[in-house]
């Protein structure tokens, strides 16, 4: 502060009269960098008698959101991509095309990387020349550190560095530094979604809808491939776990194809449940199973867990009380070529379990003998509630209980805002089992939800004394 106020006071006494005869501002920065040093916030322009000045919507070069689009786009509802165009004023080196690479390959930490814009443009005045965009944030006071300026030396270019004048259009900008411009500043910008298919799929907050369109329009030109997207309505608490959904964007086709863990699927997401963030627990539960052993999916939907466990030679069981989820598990059986290793059924849960399930169970069981290896398994994947048909399987069967290795495996899943979920989900199914599973169950975080929410599969046994119920003497 006080070299600043030395500067002042000799630009006042010394050079007033050069001062008010030449509104020049970088001569008096020229001027006051050579009494003061390098000044921060301050910079010296070096290129030769060229000027440029810095526009008026540009933020300072210092400024982490230099490339923000213009602030006039803020609280817009309709996209209107004219809209974001900014100049920005950027450093740059001009050099001859011919060592354009060199140049490039030996200031690489200090060039221009932003996706979409160019590192090298054309000299206006100069066809043999060539200009290289540098990073403002890594050339901030728009000179060169004595590293760069010796390797430039060695290549023959002159290290001074020109202002270039940079025009970001709608194109330049990323999804999220779009939203956040357009949003209401400090409000949560979602920028994140799920996509199936050909479908983005959003969870827009209520702050968030008045902008809905233009941020459906803006996720679709961002991310290629996607040409519809959808926003959930509402919760998941219809009978057939699919909930009500507006097109915000693009073509009103919700039929699409997705491929999981290299096996393609083809649904309506408008009418089934889909969701691409479970695979890798598909995958996981898939891994368990050997050639041989019998699964029974008791809420199948579309198949992600039945038509990769036939894959690898299961018997498979598989059922969904949604017609369209189980005309659509037929329709991906046949589509991956296990029609014949699958048996689909449309019933309740509860009916699946105490009739198809039951009859398998009690004609296999008696017949293992103790060298066979063949599984049980039991997935339960309805996590809202799973945990409630859990008594079902109290006395399911009738008869001397089997061989505690052949007694089937359940995985359940389900939802919990407990402090400690794993132990909330555990008591859960142990009230409703009518017995303990301490020292006999495994409990699997497979995501969070929500805030405080914890999506869980907890996998069991079935105790015999709940499975069998034995005959009076």
């Amino acid at each position: 502060l006080w070299r600043l106020g030395y500067c002042a006071r000799l630009l006042k006494t010394n050079h007033f009269r050069t001062a008010a005869s030449n509104t020049s501002f970088p001569a008096v920065w020229m001027l006051l960098a050579q009494h003061s040093g390098r000044i921060p916030g301050l910079f010296v322009v070096v290129k030769k008698n060229t000027y440029f000045t810095m526009p008026e919507t540009v933020e300072d070069k210092t400024n982490p959101e230099l490339y923000l689009p213009h602030p006039g786009v803020r609280g817009m509802t309709l996209l209107n991509r004219e809209a974001f165009k900014r100049t920005v004023v950027v450093p740059a080196l001009k050099v001859q095309k011919e060592i354009v690479h060199s140049v490039l390959k030996s200031l690489k930490q200090s060039v221009l990387q932003r996706p979409g814009l160019k590192r090298v443009v054309e000299d206006p005045e100069d066809e043999d020349s060539r200009f290289v965009i540098l990073d403002p944030h890594k050339v901030p006071e728009f000179s060169l550190g004595e590293s760069e300026q010796q390797v430039l030396k060695q290549l023959n270019v002159h290290p001074e560095v020109s202002q270039y004048q940079l025009e970001l259009t709608y194109e330049n900008f990323k999804s999220e530094e779009i939203l956040r411009a357009v949003l209401p500043e400090g409000q949560e910008v979602t920028s994140g979604f799920s996509r199936v298919g050909h479908i983005a799929h959003l969870n827009l907050r209520d702050h968030q809808l008045p902008y809905r369109h233009l941020i459906g329009q803006v996720i679709m030109d961002k991310n290629p491939g996607i040409t519809c997207v959808v926003n959930k309505t509402n919760i998941i608490d219809s009978t057939y776990r699919n909930f009500e959904m507006e097109v915000l964007a693009g073509e009103n086709n919700l039929v699409t194809k997705v491929k999981e863990n290299n096996i393609s699927y083809e649904l309506d997401f408008s009418k089934v449940y889909w969701n691409p963030r479970l695979s890798t627990e598909h995958g996981r539960i898939v891994e368990l199973l050997k050639a041989g052993d019998v699964l029974f999916d008791v809420f199948a939907g579309v198949g992600p867990f039945a038509i990769p466990a036939a894959r690898r030679k299961c018997r498979v069981f598989a059922n969904d009380l949604n017609p369209e989820s189980y005309s659509w598990l037929l329709h991906n059986c046949k589509l991956n070529k296990v029609d014949t290793k699958v048996k689909a059924f449309n019933m309740d849960g509860r009916d699946f379990l105490r009739g198809p399930v039951r009859e398998e169970l009690s004609k296999e069981l008696p017949l293992l003998k103790e060298e066979q290896k063949t599984a049980f398994h039991i997935v339960m994947n309805l996590p809202a509630l799973a945990v409630e048909f859990l008594d079902v399987f109290r006395h399911l069967l009738v008869g001397e209980p089997c061989s505690p290795a052949a007694l089937p495996t359940v995985h359940c899943y389900g939802f919990s805002k407990h402090s400690d979920p794993a132990r909330d989900i555990q008591e859960r199914a142990e009230a409703t089992l009518g017995t303990s599973l301490a020292g006999r169950c495994s409990t699997f975080l497979v995501r969070n939800v929500a805030p405080n929410k914890e999506m869980l599969c907890l996998s069991f046994q079935i105790p015999a004394d709940v499975l069998y119920k034995r005959p009076c003497p």
